[in-house]
């Protein structure tokens, strides 16, 4: 076995067994690709955790008789802001008819608000058990609209079931044009980083291959395992990470051009050589991500296990199929800047003179670099100071929506609980104790009966507050009703309805947010312990690791507030932020000193990093951009989650490739030089071993002589 796995190399890259290899490794994930090509991404999108009692509510909300049956609210206001007249009400009732025949249920209204300037006709429509029945609702309602419009009225079509049609229609076509901008972006930077017309277009097919190939895997394990996550983080990971892995082992291999004229045994070399930083580099990020099976919120524990097998099969295709296309493509394909061996059989200088440059400086006096890396990271961390978690409904969409405006409208001119009842659940026999103890809650507008189950055993109850869903008074008032209505009815009581969800998703978000980050860290710091075989650098690095990840954090948050106007932070954006950018940071991190130690060996600890950071400069600065302007990519996506988590992963990688990995780490080394790799031994150059041995056989052969004399001669 692992005489196979060091002829691996071999046999990817030989003149035969590359072409196999190359036809294996397609056909695999082609093979892939067609077998689960009618596998889609599991629906659902639950915010708080399972266990939780929304969720409980909500379970068994579903089992009552008119459980299909959902209420869809018209919301008409005047286009001037004026007050609606009588007419105006007039001609709004006049749409009840045409309601009732088009959605076959009886309509009432409308209600016509205090303030006189918008009114509320309530429909009740059944959905059924699918979106299906939920999308012909709220579209035949809103043709009806265009094809009744009312003189100087603005009606919109708002409500739960509309607004979860109008979060699926702006996904309509999201994932193909973030497919398509990602591989523009991909394609570009090859092209701008290898000044080659042809070699990017290698590593872009290897890589989409892969990222297709995961788009349908992760769906049918998703489906097969009742996973939820959001596939557009999938495919920017399995993008960014493979796109990095690849930039890696190319580099090297066009360093090794310079010095091997057979340009298969270049490759052998560059796949050796980059194979350990990659598998460490992909392990500590699926580790990570690993992590998040024990999170508490679906979304997020669906979305580690399908990200870890995204990079798995990434990682794959990097290190299985890259390598071979490569060998059967040759030299030329770096063609017209083709890397080639001197006639005297010297190779060409490797590492930017600009990257030498700098780490030369930031060695020669490292306490002014390290001061101020450090200085500008805590000053960008400053940024999270302040800063508030948790958007409503309507602000965790970018591009506004009818449901979302006409949620607005509903807010300004009713109260605004009107939007977002609590639904509580009890025994029917505590039904009538339970309402009145409800309604003896402050910031409780009234309490309304709403049916029982089908036994007459339980008993729902509709409770309308005052304070607008989302808010710090409607979290208040949501547990001031759970406190309540347990207080009579006990554990059978439950409390659900969307500011419940809300309450019980903050507490799910921050549960995990404490349990994984350790766990994260713990990983990380783990992997690099092995990698490296030291413990000061392990730690010294996780933790400047750590402080950047803060820092983007804090930056990326006043950025939102700022630039955005997103006041807030979605509640899955601080969690998933700090584990993308602590888990791939950790990559550069690999990739950076893990040829540090291997230069050590030749020039010591702190000239091995200034000779680490001019050869891996380029295509570490070249892999950040990379991944930064996919995760930006994530802006495109409808939803403002992923926006935050892109803009903030983004200057995440920004800073870390031009602040940490230029300037702190190269300082640090430079500060604490060989207890860097404590408690193994400081590589050390051959000069330096020699004078060493040298000085040792010399006292050997001092204190054979001194003890051969008799006491008296000395």
């Amino acid at each position: 076995m692992l005489r196979a796995l060091r002829s691996l190399p071999e046999r990817l890259t030989s003149r035969r067994g590359s072409w196999i290899a190359l036809a294996i490794g397609i056909l695999a994930l082609v093979a892939v690709i067609g077998a689960l090509g009618r596998a889609s991404v599991p629906a659902g999108n639950a915010a708080a955790p399972a266990a939780s009692e929304s969720s409980l509510a909500a379970a068994e909300a579903e089992t009552f008789p008119d459980a299909d049956e959902q209420t869809v609210l018209l919301v008409a206001s005047r286009a001037d802001g004026a007050e609606l007249a009588a007419d105006d009400l007039e001609a709004f009732a006049g749409l009840l008819p045409a309601i009732e025949a088009e959605t076959g249920a009886t309509a009432s209204g409308p209600i016509p608000s205090e303030d006189g300037e918008a009114a509320v006709l309530p429909v009740t429509v059944e959905i059924g058990d699918d979106d299906e029945g939920a999308e012909t609702a709220v579209h035949g309602l809103r043709t009806l609209l265009e094809e009744h419009p009312l003189d100087g009225l603005t009606v919109q079509v708002t409500g739960g079931p509309a607004f979860g049609v109008d979060v699926a229609a702006a996904f309509d076509g999201a994932d193909f044009t973030l497919l398509l901008v990602t591989l523009g972006i991909v394609a570009l930077l090859l092209v701008l980083t290898y000044r080659s017309p042809v070699l990017w277009i290698v590593p872009l097919v290897v890589v989409a291959l892969a990222d297709q190939a995961a788009n349908k895997a992760t769906a049918a394990i998703g489906t097969a395992m009742g996973l939820q996550f959001d596939s557009g983080i999938v495919s920017v990971l399995v993008f960014g990470a493979g796109t990095n892995y690849a930039l890696l082992l190319v580099s090297r291999y066009r360093d090794e051009l310079t010095r091997e004229s057979d340009h298969r045994r270049a490759l052998v070399t560059a796949w050796r050589r980059t194979g350990p930083a990659v598998l460490a580099s992909n392990a500590t990020v699926v580790l990570s991500l690993l992590t998040l099976v024990l999170a508490v919120i679906p979304g997020t524990r669906g979305l580690g296990i399908a990200s870890a097998i995204g990079l798995i099969i990434a990682l794959a295709a990097v290190l299985l199929v890259l390598p071979p296309a490569l060998a059967v493509c040759g030299r030329g394909v770096f063609w017209p800047f083709v890397p080639r061996v001197s006639e005297d059989g010297s190779s060409t200088p490797a590492g930017g003179r600009g990257w030498r440059a700098v780490a030369t400086g930031v060695a020669r006096r490292p306490w002014l670099p390290l001061l101020g890396g450090v200085a500008l990271l805590g000053v960008l961390a400053t940024g999270v100071l302040g800063a508030s978690v948790g958007l409503s409904q309507a602000e965790k969409f970018r591009v506004p929506s009818e449901s979302a405006v006409g949620l607005e409208v509903l807010g300004e001119h009713f109260p605004p609980g009107e939007a977002q009842p609590m639904i509580v659940l009890v025994d029917s026999a505590e039904a009538d104790a339970a309402t009145e103890a409800i309604e003896g809650v402050d910031g409780i507008i009234r309490v309304t009966p709403a049916g029982e189950s089908s036994d007459g055993d339980r008993t729902r109850l509709v409770v309308t507050g005052e304070p607008a869903p989302g808010t710090d008074e409607s979290l208040r008032l949501v547990e001031d009703v759970r406190k309540a209505a347990h207080g009579v009815a006990g554990a059978g009581a439950l409390v659900g309805g969307p500011v419940a969800v809300d309450v019980d998703a903050r507490a799910g978000n921050l549960q995990d947010f404490l349990l994984i980050v350790p766990l994260v860290l713990a990983v990380c710091l783990l992997v690099l312990m092995m990698l490296l075989r030291a413990v000061v650098a392990p730690v010294v690095l996780l933790v400047v690791n750590t402080l950047s990840a803060v820092a983007a954090i804090g930056a990326g948050t006043w950025i939102s507030r700022t630039v955005f106007g997103w006041d807030s932070l979605d509640l899955q954006v601080p969690l998933l932020s700090f584990l993308f950018l602590v888990a791939l940071g950790i990559d550069y991190t690999i990739f950076l000193v893990h040829r540090a130690r291997a230069e050590a060996g030749s020039v010591g600890t702190t000239a091995g990093m200034v000779n680490a950071v001019a050869s891996t400069g380029g295509v570490i600065t070249s892999a950040g951009i990379v991944l930064a302007a996919v995760f930006a990519a994530l802006g495109l996506l409808p939803l403002v989650t992923l926006g935050q988590i892109g803009l903030i992963v983004g200057i995440g990688v920004i800073v870390d490739t031009f602040v940490v990995r230029t300037v702190v780490v190269p300082a640090l080394f430079a500060v604490i030089g060989d207890a860097m790799w404590w408690p193994s031994r400081a590589p050390r150059p051959p000069r330096q071993r020699e004078q060493s041995e040298a000085g040792a056989q010399g006292e050997e052969c001092e204190d054979a002589q001194t003890h051969s004399f008799p006491s008296a001669v000395r």
